[in-house]
């Protein structure tokens, strides 16, 4: 293998990737100069300190639309990139947390999901600590009050902050020094120039008295603006004249409920109608319907199954909407409304539709929803828990799935809407979606790690299975809580939620479902070093999966407990267990479960001197981890790998292996692993006779074990760590470094842990 000479040293920190979340540009934008002028000078000042731009506005006045050209015109002035979010503040739906904007930013800075906080002041630190010192432009859309905006400011010099709010946010002014634009409607002859730039293509004889008149009635908002002047473009042979009146005729509908400081927003309102009423009745009932979508995203398919339709006719009236303006498509199968066409959707359908009408959508929705996430699953994790589902409507046809690449790129694009369909379920009182979505999505979560979604979604689920008395599926969310927990590196509270579960099991005297706890507890105990714990849930578990004569499970449950056997030293019984299941894994041509077992068999063979055969396990396990092309086996297998190269006196080989474990395992977010992979990286430079390189990589290794609150693998590391400091000429280090390891050690009584312990006794005793 071919290996630098200078291979990139452990990362201090996460965050090098270069975001650019800007949305598409908006087409056709005109004027706006004087605007654009202000924001050019706060440009030119904002290098002085982190600065902050409030656009603010009526509704409908154009502040997104600004924000987001002005940002394109610039974006080439901040090479640290951008970061875009809809914040929501003035939807139907509940705004967006910071929290969970915070998560987003830190994903798209290249934060392994592993790393991000789960709770807001530590998320707000992370991302103030990855994007000190970068130019970055900020961008947050749609912002009701201060408190959504603050824990997403930077707090150091570098970047820029535009926000578009319907409201000053004069708090932050006062406590943040933020600058203020209010934008004004646009003066008559930049409003003409609007409908001028949208209708040139199809009308150009018209009189520049009425376009006038048009843009009065329109209040000169460039949100009506540009929906009266599509409705011209699509009827070219329409006097304009007439379509004026029309808008008259709609505009005097208002007048009775208006007063005069409601002209503006009535305007967009009579406009709105306008369109609506001129849409075909099937066009205008998949508008009202996209109201009750639960957020204003969507695809075709979920629009064809909030009206029962196929996806051909949906995306038929789907393309009428959009040529309408009455929604917006971001993607080949990605729509959206403005926040106020999609409150305007709700309303019509409150005063158009019985309210039966409007609840069978709901039901529809997130029937489709649920039933097309458990299709995904049958493709991602078919041998997970599959939750009992209710017949769908006739005419809604979930959506299938070719493969699990497919499943899993659908459960990316539908992430948000996915568990804003909890939160809807939830806040209706359908308790009998909540959580069966609830479920489905661990399946999800499990290999992303989106732990804001997560722990809310399976806390909501397990509330709404309380009020419904299932106690199956208490036992699933309590379970799920275990695994996020354990993933999140919470370690304390997934025991809880596992002995939860368990007891649940226990109480339904449900054999099966009590396996499955028993072994994801023996897996949380093996990462926490709990042997003898971990040893007693495998073989529970083994015995309860053998006597309900499952195959599938019980050979995985034998070589988890292999692991744990071997790593108490007891290696002829572990390297038997790891042989049946070997056995069985290759008969029904499981490759994932044949190259774990195989990780463990070099882990056995290694650990009693085999290590030719080691070496060869290893890289069997690894050629298969390449076929499957999976990155969480490749990562983990490879550090297995390395231990058997350096053990064969293959350094240079096992550096190779090591750094790609650690690029790897960054990008699936395992600290812990990522960390184990850096640990190794130092031995190997340590065996090539390279200490003051190790240095760096175990003490990062360490680090982050002792951040994670993993003290055996933190005692490992700064053993790792001394060694290397005495082969640089610092024992003083060394010796500090040796005795902390030694205290860690308390309490481990393996036998890896006991001869650790006498190495750095003999090294302190050596020291003095």
């Amino acid at each position: 293998m071919h290996i630098h000479a200078s291979p990139p040293p452990p990362p201090t920190g996460h965050g090098d990737a270069v975001p650019w979340q800007l949305p598409t540009d908006v087409r056709g934008f005109v004027n706006r100069s004087a605007e654009r002028e202000a924001m050019d000078h706060l440009l030119a000042e904002h290098s002085r300190g982190p600065q902050i731009l409030v656009l603010t506005g009526t509704a409908g006045v154009g502040k997104t639309s600004l924000a987001l050209h002005w940002a394109h015109a610039v974006r080439e002035q901040f090479p640290g990139g951008q970061l875009y979010a809809n914040l929501h503040g003035y939807d139907p739906q509940e705004p967006t947390a910071p929290a969970q904007v915070l998560e987003r930013f830190l994903r798209a800075l290249d934060v392994p999901a592993a790393a991000i906080p789960t709770d807001l002041e530590a998320l707000a630190s992370t991302y103030r600590s990855l994007v000190a010192g970068r130019r970055m432009l900020i961008v947050l859309d749609n912002a009701s009050r201060a408190t959504q905006v603050r824990p997403l400011l930077p707090g150091a010099p570098g970047c820029l902050v535009v926000v578009t709010s319907r409201h000053r946010l004069s708090g932050l002014g006062v406590r943040e020094g933020a600058r203020h634009l209010t934008l004004e409607v646009l003066a008559e002859h930049d409003a003409v120039e609007l409908l001028r730039t949208v209708t040139s293509d199809y009308r150009s004889e018209d009189d520049p008295a009425e376009l006038v008149q048009l843009a009065r009635l329109c209040a000169r908002l460039p949100l009506a603006l540009r929906i009266a002047a599509e409705r011209a473009a699509g009827r070219p042979r329409m006097l304009l004249n007439d379509l004026i009146q029309d808008l008259r005729d709609e505009s005097s509908l208002w007048d009775a409920l208006s007063s005069e400081d409601e002209e503006e927003s009535d305007a967009v309102r009579s406009v709105f109608a306008w369109s609506y009423r001129a849409l075909p009745a099937d066009a205008a009932r998949l508008f009202r319907m996209l109201g009750l979508h639960p957020t204003g995203e969507f695809s075709t398919a979920a629009a064809a199954a909030l009206v029962a339709t196929g996806t051909r006719q949906a995306r038929r009236l789907l393309d009428g909407l959009v040529a309408t303006h009455m929604v917006e498509q971001t993607a080949a199968d990605r729509f959206r409304f403005h926040d106020l066409l999609r409150a305007y959707a709700v309303d019509q359908a409150r005063g158009e539709q019985e309210p039966q009408e409007s609840e069978r959508a709901v039901l529809r929705i997130l029937a489709w929803y649920l039933h097309t996430a458990d299709a995904a699953q049958a493709r991602t994790a078919p041998h997970e828990p599959r939750v009992p589902l209710t017949p769908l409507d006739p005419d809604v046809e979930p959506t299938a799935f070719d493969d699990g690449a497919t499943a899993m790129r659908w459960f990316e694009a539908e992430r948000e809407n996915l568990a804003a369909a909890v939160r809807t379920a939830a806040a209706l009182g359908l308790d009998g979606y909540v959580h069966p979505l609830a479920i489905v999505l661990r399946a999800f979560y499990m290999v992303r790690n989106p732990f804001q979604d997560w722990f809310e979604t399976s806390q909501l689920g397990l509330d709404a299975a309380r009020r419904d008395g299932d106690r199956h599926a208490q036992a699933e969310l309590h379970e799920s809580l275990g695994m996020a927990y354990t993933q999140s590196g919470r370690l304390d509270q997934a025991v809880d939620e596992y002995r939860a579960a368990l007891t649940i099991r226990r109480e339904l005297d449900d054999p099966a479902g009590e396996a499955l706890t028993l072994n994801g507890l023996g897996l949380l105990w093996l990462r926490r070093r709990g042997l003898t714990e971990a040893q007693e849930a495998f073989e529970r578990a083994g015995a309860l999966f053998g006597a309900l004569a499952d195959t599938y499970w019980e050979p995985c449950t034998t070589v988890n407990l292999a692991e744990a056997e071997a790593v108490l030293g007891r290696l002829p019984e572990a390297e038997h267990l790891v042989r049946a299941g070997l056995e069985t894994f290759r008969e029904r041509a499981d490759h994932w479960a044949e190259g774990n077992a195989l990780r463990v068999l070099s882990l056995i063979q290694l650990g009693g001197g085999r290590v030719a055969e080691a070496l060869d396990s290893a890289q069997r396990a690894v050629d298969l981890a390449l076929d499957l092309g999976s990155a969480v086996a490749e990562g983990h297998w490879l550090t297995q790998l390395g231990h058997a190269q350096r053990a064969a006196g293959q350094p240079a080989e096992a550096l190779a292996s090591y750094h790609r474990a650690a690029v790897l395992q960054r990008g699936l977010g395992d600290r812990s692993r990522e960390a184990l992979a850096w640990d190794g990286t130092g031995c190997a430079y340590l065996d090539l006779g390279r200490p003051d390189e190790a240095v760096g990589f175990h003490r990062r290794a360490a680090a982050v074990h002792r951040d994670l609150a993993e003290p055996w693998h933190t005692a490992t590391a700064l053993s790792h760590l001394a060694d290397a400091l005495a082969g640089s000429g610092e024992p003083d280090a060394a010796h500090r470094y040796r005795h902390e390891a030694l205290t860690l050690l308390d309490g481990f009584t393996d036998p890896a842990a006991l001869r650790l312990r006498g190495r750095l006794t003999r090294a302190l005793s050596a020291d003095d």
